[in-house]
């Protein structure tokens, strides 16, 4: 006696494939167009230069100093602004977790995001700038003048504004990995003698090292594709030309889109390896769990 066929939906459904797996669908062709299609195009596109050579648009940028030194440019600001707004939202974002009015504190520190890069931009070079509010307190007390004291135009700036403009959104993603960590824990600790700095380095340190790992590469990608404010408060022509201000002027100035496609590429790539590198480095400090869970 032959038993029945097993329907199609049972066998789909054992191998994960249900009703609400299909739900699943829509974003994935909802990513390929917005992203897989693009980044293929655009792949194909930096592979076919003007002169015809297979990688000629990669040859021609690290041949030429004016191109490729964009690179190191971008990773000096992009690199030291990550690390700063890193180390400085892990202290804040311990301080928050025990205040009272906790969301006021948060609104407050997130209020740069909501104004915008230009419009921060703007503000710096009013308050920062030869004639700003800043470099005239300084003259007042006798601490500077506008012709010793520039922060905006040059390197300084750019790194200012990427830290008012980043600090938000490192702070906010350490926030929730601190207050991920059970609070019984240090309790614990504490109760066994452990002094605040062998709590953080023994109990805090190794379950946040993952969460900040994270941080660090969402926050690099954001410093790193840097622009408006390079253009706006740094040197754009100099010390602030980042691999972005090239790309664009490939595009815009030179009208060679192949070559713009092909430093976006290289753009990413160097995101990718920074990424890379740091995600395989967390194990270096801990293999466990990425946070301790609360209850």
């Amino acid at each position: 006696m032959s038993s029945a066929p097993i329907p199609f939906r049972t066998r789909a459904a054992a191998h994960g494939f249900d009703g609400v797996t299909l739900l699943v669908i829509p974003a994935l062709l909802l990513l390929a167009a917005l992203f897989l299609y693009p980044f293929g195009y655009g792949l194909v596109l930096s592979l076919r230069p003007k002169d015809g050579t297979w990688l000629g648009n990669y040859f021609h940028f690290f041949s030429d100093p004016f191109l490729y030194q964009t690179i190191a440019t971008t990773l000096a600001l992009a690199l030291p602004v990550t690390a700063i707004n890193l180390l400085a939202a892990v202290p804040v974002a311990f301080r928050v977790r025990r205040m009272q009015h906790q969301r006021l504190i948060t609104t407050i520190l997130v209020l740069p995001i909501t104004l915008g890069t230009v419009l921060v931009a703007e503000g710096m070079l009013n308050y920062f700038g030869p004639q700003g509010w800043f470099i005239r307190t300084l003259s007042l007390f006798g601490l500077g003048s506008p012709s010793s004291v520039k922060l905006v135009h040059n390197y300084w700036g750019v790194f200012l504004s990427l830290v008012i403009t980043g600090f938000p959104f490192t702070f906010l993603l350490t926030l929730s990995y601190v207050s991920g960590i059970d609070v019984a824990l240090e309790n614990a600790a504490a109760t066994l003698g452990a002094r605040a700095a062998a709590r953080f380095r023994t109990i805090f340190l190794p379950l946040l090292v993952p969460g900040l790992a994270i941080t660090f590469c969402l926050s690099f990608v954001q410093a790193y594709s840097v622009f408006p404010s390079a253009v706006l408060l740094g040197a754009p022509a100099g010390p602030t030309r980042v691999i972005s201000i090239a790309a664009y002027e490939a595009a815009f100035e030179q009208y060679d889109y192949s070559l713009a496609s092909a430093i976006a590429m290289i753009m990413g790539a160097f995101q990718l390896i920074v990424v890379v590198i740091v995600l395989m480095s967390r194990s270096l400090f801990y293999r466990g769990p990425a946070a301790g869970a609360k209850g």
